[in-house]
């Protein structure tokens, strides 16, 4: 059929191509290349557009153009300045003549984003793009066309719109989106007979013209023509034929779910539908290519939503004992001493609003990710730490918190703002055990108890409504020991009794809370570079000085009282407007210069090559067996199983011996790719580890999400085979 559509457009192209003169008339389409912003800050992304408007009746074609070929960009820029893919509005669908193609008419603009390397020169650069494509008249003449476009950018201290900020925003809002609840599913109808087979697509919509628009493939077709089976109960069923070309069936199809509009623009959800022979199989969040056996892991692992109830509740209670929340445990231990000797229902009272800050922080979680699914984003487990305001506003406040605890400064009313952070944290009244609870819901977020990764990866996929039950079930679990205790206080007995240990105690507990400081500063590394992470630092030495100077000579101190203040509240507001904004712009920071393509965690270290799933279907297409780490600065239970399963040497020797490549898949900083193949494999974050065979058909194989040395042997051995 490929080699027909290919005739066919040579036949068309012929009588256009023949005379000579035409070839040399004017383009029926003019084509322009627009900026969102006049100048921009170096490590920013740009917005880019080409225009292209097409005088009637001449249209332009779509990514996958049906007969034709679309619109190409050859670019010509500066060094320091990336284009990425284009991204394609959603076309209109003709069928004439038994064939179909996917096109724009009137006008269209492809964004492309445009990465700006962090050091990139300051001053005005120029952008060129050489551009081809083929304008045609439906039933007509065809004519391929080219040109050349320029646009200019500042690269200066500010980003600053462009006129035309607004209207490729509007393109961009108009965008396929990616709607990972949009439980889409795909099926054979019945076995194959042939070349042609009947696929059934099936998916939750009330539009009244609903389509799928596939993407190219290279052994398979999907005809144009699409047929309503049913729409009933918010539901379509859509069949399209697929026509073999070579190989095997397709297990996965790649396109648009379309909610055609007839009078503005249609409504398209990218999706990847995963195809299965029987019973339904569930379509990922994204575009990109998915192995054979993505569908499986979650539905292994999770039989029902109560299943996957009790793995949060239980994955929750787990976090109590994980790395990432002993800091407040300790604080807890330390409110628990001092409660032990007031009364029983005041100890019950400050255990259910320690409680209730737990499930509120769990509440606040859950709309955040429903927020992201519902603007058509992936969500993931420890998304927040991706985010430099939510980093440098942890790191200052458990910095704060170690300080209190340290005795720097005394928690008092008349404390002011810049104590009250630490104020709270440190209270055993009810505002202080709320705090508490929401700093142990903050600081669990980056670690995944065993049982919690395949619940989370379920509650991604599900309603809002759900989502939220299961975070509050997370929640239930992480507060449910602090509960017992505070509703039996006859156990408190055996604490040791208030006395002057505890001063002791207190400052003890003011180390693992700077080791976490500590630990969230390195975090921001990826962030904000290694200079930036010095002006953190720098920021966080003067407010400690600032908070000593208040408690030594404000709290504590007679004379100049008022001297002392104002000389704590000028080093802070100082550190702030030139450590943090001017020299950090740490509520949009510039992204550091990327690692180079290599990481070695030690000279003898394993190495690890940047994962994709290209560099996935290039080893496999070699014979070589894969094993992929995504992992995060952020996550302990990373560093955990790193530690402890892969670099090590029995797992290096191991690598080697059966010639595996082994690959980085890095979620420090948000990245969508990464995002969505953990969801094809039932996880809502990292640390996720995968192993695939060398055979490049055998399904690749999910490792626990607690590692030990023996598990990760045995799946490199079964690669091996």
């Amino acid at each position: 059929m490929r080699h027909w559509l290919l005739l066919l457009t040579v036949i068309g192209l012929l009588p256009c191509l023949a005379p000579r003169g035409l070839q040399a008339a004017p383009a029926a389409t003019q084509v322009a290349l627009q900026l969102g912003s006049d100048s921009a800050r170096a490590g920013a992304t740009v917005l880019g557009g080409l225009r292209m408007t097409m005088n009637p009746p001449w249209h332009v074609y779509w990514r996958n153009p049906g007969v034709g070929f679309p619109p190409a960009i050859q670019w010509d820029l500066p060094a320091g300045v990336t284009a990425g893919e284009i991204q394609w509005p959603v076309p209109h669908k003709f069928i004439t003549n038994s064939l179909t193609t996917y096109e724009y008419a009137n006008e269209v603009n492809l964004l492309i984003p445009l990465k700006l390397a962090a050091d990139l020169a300051k001053g005005t650069h120029t952008l060129n793009a050489k551009v081809s494509w083929l304008e045609c008249v439906t039933g007509g003449q065809c004519v391929p066309q080219k040109t050349t476009v320029t646009a200019r950018l500042t690269v200066g201290e500010v980003t600053t719109p462009s006129t035309v900020a607004a209207q490729l925003a509007a393109v961009q809002k108009n965008l396929p989106v990616v709607k990972p609840d949009l439980a889409a599913t795909a099926r054979w109808e019945k076995p194959a007979s042939g070349e042609t087979r009947a696929l059934l697509i099936e998916w939750p919509t009330t539009a009244k013209h609903p389509d799928f628009f596939p993407f190219t493939a290279e052994a398979f077709e999907v005809d144009g023509p699409t047929e309503v089976v049913s729409q009933t109960g918010g539901k379509v069923v859509l069949r399209k034929q697929v026509k073999k070309t070579e190989g095997d069936w397709p297990k996965q199809l790649l396109g648009l779910l379309v909610e055609v509009s007839e009078t503005g623009p249609s409504t398209g959800y990218e999706v990847n539908l995963l195809v299965s022979d029987a019973g339904v199989a569930a379509a990922s969040s994204t575009g990109t290519p998915a192995p054979a056996a993505a569908a499986s892991p979650a539905a292994a692992e999770i039989t029902s939503f109560s299943h996957a109830l009790l793995l949060a509740f239980l994955g929750g209670l787990i976090l109590n004992i994980m790395p990432c929340v002993l800091p407040v445990i300790a604080l807890k231990i330390f409110g628990f001493v001092n409660q032990a000797k007031e009364s029983p229902a005041r100890v019950r009272m400050l255990g259910l609003v320690y409680c209730l800050g737990v499930l509120v922080s769990f509440v606040v979680l859950a709309g955040v990710v429903i927020g992201v699914q519902q603007a058509g984003k992936n969500a993931s487990w420890g998304m927040q730490f991706q985010n430099p305001i939510f980093l440098v506003s942890m790191v200052t406040l458990v910095t704060l918190v170690a300080l209190n605890l340290f005795g720097l400064f005394e928690v008092s009313l008349g404390s002011g703002a810049m104590t009250s952070a630490s104020e709270l944290a440190g209270k055993e009244g009810p505002t202080g055990a709320f705090f508490n609870g929401i700093l142990a819901t903050a600081l669990a977020t980056p670690c995944t108890a065993p049982l919690l990764a395949p619940a989370l990866g379920f509650a991604f996929a599900q309603p809002p409504v759900l989502i939220l039950v299961l975070f509050l079930a997370i929640g239930a679990g992480l507060a449910l020991p602090y509960l017992l205790l505070t509703l039996q206080p006859a156990w408190l007995r055996f604490l040791p009794k208030p006395g002057n240990w505890m001063t002791h105690f207190k400052h003890a507990m003011g180390f693992p809370m700077l080791a976490t400081a500590i630990w969230l500063l390195w975090v921001s590394t990826r962030i904000f570079g290694r200079d930036g992470a010095l002006w953190l630092g720098l920021f966080l030495v003067v407010l400690s000085l600032a908070v000593w100077i208040w408690g030594e000579f404000v709290q504590r101190g007679g004379e100049r009282r008022g001297l002392a203040m104002g000389l704590s509240l000028l080093l802070v507001a100082g550190a702030y407007a030139y450590a943090l904004e001017g020299q950090l712009h740490w509520r949009n920071p510039a992204p550091p210069a990327e690692a180079g393509s290599v990481t070695k965690s030690s000279p003898d270290g394993i190495d690890w090559l940047p994962w994709s799933l290209d560099a996935v279907a290039k080893a496999r297409a070699e014979g070589r067996p894969v094993l992929v780490d995504f992992t995060a600065d952020w996550c302990f239970t990373c560093k955990a199983n790193l530690k402890s399963s892969l670099e090590i040497p029995e797992t290096r020797k191991k690598l080697k011996e059966v010639n595996a490549v082994a690959l980085l898949a890095d979620n420090t900083l948000e990245t969508p790719a990464i995002i969505s193949e953990l969801k094809k494999f039932g996880r809502a974050g990292v640390p996720m580890v995968l192993v695939y065979p060398r055979d490049p058909k055998a399904e690749p194989l999910l490792l626990p999400t607690l590692l030990t040395p023996g598990i990760v042997l045995e799946a490199l051995d079964k690669a091996a085979k």
